[in-house]
């Protein structure tokens, strides 16, 4: 039986996440505990024996990746589909202002079809979905009975988080999702576990 381990990281904190402004497929640089945050969690892969190093080719998970590659020994390899939603014309903009300058398109976000509306220039939770999805599937595929690791997004956490567990999408307040915690999902015989999910235990003395 073949155990395929992918360890699934978010970025380290951004100064935008601290704004509380929309990334995205935009990017912001990570902030002074962002920096913090990655360097704990490249020290603490370092227990980990693993093969490769996935990142989301955006520069917020570049930079955290960059970390673990220095310390871990490891060439980043980039993957677009790792990428956080395509969030249109929200990127870069808080929440009282998307609501401000788009009130119809943030009444439709909003709505009870929220899952499957396509945000203008970019996607819907379900299209990021099937590609993290996807992209997981492809990892696990190219990597058999190894374990890798790959830097991503808040979103992507999320929504393979649900997938895996069967949960309905839109769960997110039910669970944390946090900068740079540990979080490491198995697939076996087609089938994914999830292993570990928010451990933070790295991040306590920073």
């Amino acid at each position: 039986m073949t155990t395929t381990r992918i360890i699934l990281i978010r970025h380290g904190e951004t100064l935008w996440n601290k704004e509380r402004r929309e990334m995205g497929q935009l990017d912001s640089p990570l902030s002074e505990m962002g920096h913090k945050q990655a360097a704990a969690i490249a020290h603490r892969l370092m227990q980990n024996r693993f093969s490769a190093l996935y990142s989301s080719d955006l520069g917020r998970a570049m930079q955290t990746a960059t970390y673990i590659a220095q310390i871990c020994q490891k060439e980043i390899i980039a993957e677009t589909d790792l990428r956080e939603r395509n969030m249109g014309i929200f990127q870069g903009y808080t929440r009282q202002e998307m609501q401000e300058k788009f009130p119809k398109e943030w009444q439709a976000y909003q709505s009870e079809n929220k899952f499957d509306y396509v945000i203008p220039q970019g996607e819907s939770q379900r299209q990021r979905l099937n590609r993290s999805i996807r992209i997981m599937n492809t990892l696990a595929e190219r990597h058999p009975a190894e374990t890798i690791v790959a830097i991503s997004h808040g979103g992507i956490l999320r929504g393979f988080f649900e997938y895996v567990l069967g949960l309905p999408p839109g769960n997110e307040r039910r669970f944390r999702r946090n900068n740079c915690t540990y979080n490491s999902f198995i697939k076996t015989q087609n089938a994914w576990q999830l292993e570990t999910w928010g451990d933070h235990s790295h991040l306590l003395q920073i």
